[in-house]
């Protein structure tokens, strides 16, 4: 997801920062450009907490340790784990379990351990006592909100990607609008989400099947958006090779492989990053299903099939045509 503001009005131009993180495109917009260093380190100081609490790729973080634990009991974690915790279970349970952080031994053992960069060197076979197995699920996932701890059963790992970036997007954006008092949009590789007041018109959003570029010429189409948020999910950018398998990140709950390939793409709005992201997510899972289930939840989406023909459902607006190719 690319952010275009060329219809704003001169006097509304937002101040605009593009930057690389975590392996993809990062865009940060506000709607007075004298407050945009200030908006950028709120921006910086939650995506070190985020890693911290979250990473698999990174030692000593707090999800690795949580992980090395599981089947021990409640272990005390810190509030910005516990959190990611909480709405990751959350992402499960709106999903009918189809954005399900229980899938991360499925993703050890189809080879996505380490940082998506380094995955070309990744070229060995899969091992035939590889773990793919279906997720175990959140049920058995125990949360106190009083002591901070979480509970994971034996043999239940977390791995928080699908949401944990939404999730920084949905506290970043609300924390610059709230302590600088101005408009904010956050997109974290095309988890995006708005706060405060927007620009005059709107900020304008590019849909793109590559986010980790950040590059206006690759915008397929442009819509306009006032507050909320939008996510988009694919399942042909972040692939690697294991042997001769071709695999991908999104991970079917219900097998532990990766989703069949109905949609290449899908962009959800929704009012809050991780509702979004939870619902982009499971609709490539879903396949044909998403075009029913995403309506029955009242949510307007984008699918973009693999002949690369358009699904527009729940309201999803036409694009702005004059600036399809902006």
């Amino acid at each position: 997801m690319s952010l275009d503001s060329a219809e704003a009005a001169p006097h509304a131009e937002p101040g605009i920062d593009r930057f690389a993180i975590w392996g993809t495109s990062a865009v940060l917009g506000v709607t007075h450009p004298d407050a945009l260093d200030a908006a950028r380190a709120i921006l910086d100081e939650r995506l070190s907490v985020t890693e911290q609490a979250a990473s698999r790729f990174r030692p000593g973080t707090e999800i690795l340790a949580l992980n090395e634990r599981s089947g021990e009991g409640p272990i005390v974690v810190s509030a910005a784990l516990f959190d990611l915790v909480i709405h990751a279970i959350a992402a499960a349970e709106m999903t009918d379990g189809a954005c399900d952080p229980t899938v991360a031994d499925s993703l050890l053992a189809l080879g996505y351990d380490r940082d998506f960069d380094e995955l070309d060197s990744v070229t060995a076979p899969l091992s035939d006592t590889a773990h793919v197995a279906p997720a175990p699920g959140v049920a058995g996932i125990v949360v106190d909100p009083l002591s901070s701890t979480v509970d994971l059963p034996l043999g239940v790992h977390l791995d928080l990607g699908a949401t944990a970036k939404a999730r920084t997007a949905d506290l970043a954006a609300t924390a610059i609008s709230e302590q600088l008092g101005v408009g904010a949009l956050v997109d974290l590789g095309g988890d995006l989400r708005i706060a405060g007041e927007p620009p005059q018109g709107g900020w304008h959003i590019g849909i793109a099947d590559e986010a980790r570029t950040g590059d206006i010429d690759e915008v397929h189409e442009v819509f306009m958006m006032s507050g909320g948020a939008v996510a988009s999910s694919s399942n042909a950018v972040r692939h690697w090779r294991r042997g001769d398998s071709e695999l991908h990140h999104v991970i079917d709950p219900a097998t532990g492989w990766p989703a069949e390939a109905v949609f290449r793409l899908a962009t959800v709005a929704a009012p809050t990053c991780v509702e979004a992201n939870a619902l982009s997510t499971a609709a490539l899972v879903w396949g044909e299903d998403a075009l029913f289930e995403l309506p029955q939840r009242s949510m307007a989406a984008r699918l973009v099939r693999v002949d690369g023909s358009v699904e527009r459902v729940g309201g999803w607006p036409e694009p702005i045509k004059e600036n399809a190719a902006s």
